[in-house]
């Protein structure tokens, strides 16, 4: 970090008033001048006010700027329709990236028209982007309400890409003049109800215990494993939508295989897996702009395919403590660490996937006395701190429900009888529609991506 960087993180010390409206608020300097880029220039200006122990601000809300305090202090506000028009206008009138940030990740179906508006009015071009392709992919849900967007809104969110439900099986490297037909990624065109071949893996790749995540519209796939004694593929694979092509990026330092892969912010996260037959409980980041791995904080157990969800931002794991118990945990990047956030005691009920939808945490779990064919699912809602189960229970013939994939507001799930999608509605998870299951039995890994070409073969 430069002089310069190590300043604008440190800042001046002590406190300032800031007045807003009627209101006034003690904030500490050094968050302001972390958080703001405005601030950060105005108490390096060196001009009258950055020596003043109390600062106006004219033009902005109280309630805005007291969103941003609470942000800024790691609290996850839910923000009224008015509170988030004025957050947005805060968040671009002093620059706060984590402000903007923490908007992104809390757009749903309720406040995305307001959002992409807001944005739009204020120019935090990120957030507009993000909101209009959340808007692009619930459409035929929001579709009577667009008629708020102005003409030019709306078409920049019509010449967007859906996102596309996706899904792999497992697959490990065969002699090249064999057809294998599970070295195919796979695509379900929804209007004509049919399955799509997108690609095919590369020769040397394996999708059998590897890590796959999506980010950017690319697929990365890390380890995974071929012959009988389990040896770890070394290579790393990256497939590219946009371009249709595939490329090899640096494996982790630590070669593993059953290991969960999170891409997250610019970076993907290897979390736990095994080599030889050892669990692991070492975590990995590779930044891929930098194009290197780093070691970070180790999970709190050795743990393999330990389910993981990303919501508000944030990476949270689930890990199985004996006995009957599982605990969730968040990664804290500017910790480094791996708090605990809450756990579940089940009798004979471990959870098997977690999925992310708004400020809520969704995990499947096998059924009473181990019942895998029935699944039971728990929701812990990240504000309020509290579990809730939704009611009945859910056939999970051939493990379809822990490959769930959340687009808007909808739950994707498959095997090779259908695709289930239910709906997500508030304590509940309805049956929405039934389309074409995927075309091959074995274990799948499911994805959303954006796809330039909707005209592939089917698949067989």
């Amino acid at each position: 970090m430069s002089p310069e960087d190590e300043g604008a993180r440190v800042g001046p010390s002590g406190r300032v008033r800031i007045r807003v409206e009627e209101q006034c608020f003690l904030v500490e300097k050094a968050l302001l001048v972390e958080s703001s880029e405005y601030f950060r220039a105005l108490f390096r200006s060196g001009m009258r006010e950055s020596t003043q122990e109390e600062i106006g601000l004219g033009g902005l809300s109280a309630a805005g700027f007291l969103a941003m305090l609470r942000v800024l202090a790691g609290e996850r506000p839910a923000l009224g329709g008015e509170e988030t028009f004025q957050a947005v206008e805060c968040a671009a009138f002093l620059q706060v990236k984590p402000l903007a940030k923490y908007l992104i990740h809390s757009i749903d179906s309720d406040n995305c028209l307001l959002l992409y508006h807001a944005a739009a009015v204020f120019g935090l071009l990120d957030l507009f982007h993000c909101a209009a392709l959340y808007i692009r992919d619930s459409y035929a849900e929001l579709e009577e309400h667009l008629g708020c967007l102005p003409a030019d809104l709306l078409a920049y969110v019509q010449a967007l890409l859906p996102s596309t439900f996706v899904a792999v099986g497992a697959h490990t490297p065969t002699f090249e003049f064999l057809e294998d037909l599970s070295r195919t990624i796979c695509y379900l065109d929804e209007e004509s109800n049919a399955w799509r071949t997108l690609s095919c893996l590369p020769l040397s790749a394996s999708t059998f215990l590897a890590g796959m995540a999506t980010m950017d519209n690319k697929i990365y796939i890390v380890g995974g494993v071929y012959g009988a004694s389990k040896q770890v593929v070394e290579s790393s694979f990256c497939y590219d939508a946009d371009t249709d092509t595939w490329s090899e990026f640096p494996s982790p330092h630590q070669l593993r295989y059953d290991v969960r892969l999170v891409g997250h912010e610019g970076c993907l996260y290897a979390i736990g897996g095994e080599y030889e037959k050892i669990s692991l409980k070492s975590v990995e980041r590779y930044d891929v702009a930098s194009n290197t791995w780093t070691f970070i904080s180790d999970l709190p157990q050795p743990s393999s395919a330990a389910p993981c969800a990303q919501a508000m931002g944030q990476i949270f794991v689930c890990l199985w403590k004996p006995l009957d118990t599982t605990v969730i945990y968040e990664y804290e990047s500017r910790q480094d660490a791996w708090l605990p956030v809450t756990e579940l005691k089940r009798h004979q009920s471990y959870g098997h996937c977690m999925v992310a939808h708004r400020d809520n945490l969704y995990v499947m779990r096998n059924g009473p006395g181990d019942d895998f064919l029935r699944c039971v699912i728990d929701c812990f809602n990240l504000r309020s701190r509290q579990w809730t189960a939704l009611p009945g229970q859910f056939m999970n013939s051939k493990g379809a429900l822990f490959t769930a994939t959340i687009k808007g507001d909808t739950v994707y799930t498959v095997n090779k009888m259908l695709t289930q999608l239910y709906s997500v509605e508030e304590e509940a998870w309805r049956v929405k529609k039934e389309r074409a299951g995927f075309p091959r039995s074995g274990s799948l890994q499911t994805f959303l991506l954006r796809l330039p070409r909707r005209n592939h073969d089917i698949a067989t």
